[in-house]
């Protein structure tokens, strides 16, 4: 069995950092004293993109990719930006593609509404609600990458 090697640096509380090592130095890149400046800068750097990714999600009214809405409001964009571009071959794929992606959500809330439906009608349905399957909206995602079809392999 090969022993796992872990950052030697203690907190300020008496735990050792369980972080894995670089290669060659016995600390981690968030603790290592040599490299204190990259690291204060990589957390710069991922505290400007989380800002900057809640902004974005404001400016656009973005809900999220886990409902039907939510994909189709971030088409809303894509195809706004996408009719801005000039004529060429990067709008043409822009808009192409989002049209692709459009037909697909079509298809997945069209499955969602007959299978709510047909769950309705169903005395089984009725004691489960959908929200309790596992793989409860990733069909949208999947459906985004071509994959409009359910592999969790039970009843759903």
């Amino acid at each position: 069995m090969v022993a796992r090697r872990s950052c030697t640096f203690v907190m300020p509380d008496g735990r050792a950092c369980r972080a894995g090592p670089q290669r060659d130095r016995p600390y981690c890149f968030a603790h290592d004293p040599e490299r204190a400046e990259e690291a204060a800068e990589a957390r710069r750097l991922g505290g400007l993109r989380r800002r900057k990714e809640g902004t974005i999600a404001d400016a656009y009214d973005l809900p999220g990719l886990d409902s039907v809405a939510g994909i189709r409001r971030l088409l809303d964009v894509v195809v706004t930006g996408g009719i801005g571009l000039e004529n060429g071959i990067a709008r043409l794929r822009v808009l192409i593609s989002t049209t692709a992606a459009a037909t697909n959500l079509f298809k997945v809330g069209e499955f969602e509404e007959r299978l709510a439906a047909l769950e309705s009608a169903s005395p089984q349905g009725q004691r489960r609600g959908r929200g309790d399957h596992p793989h409860r909206g990733t069909a949208m995602r999947r459906a985004l990458l071509g994959d409009a079809g359910d592999r969790c392999g039970g009843a759903a």
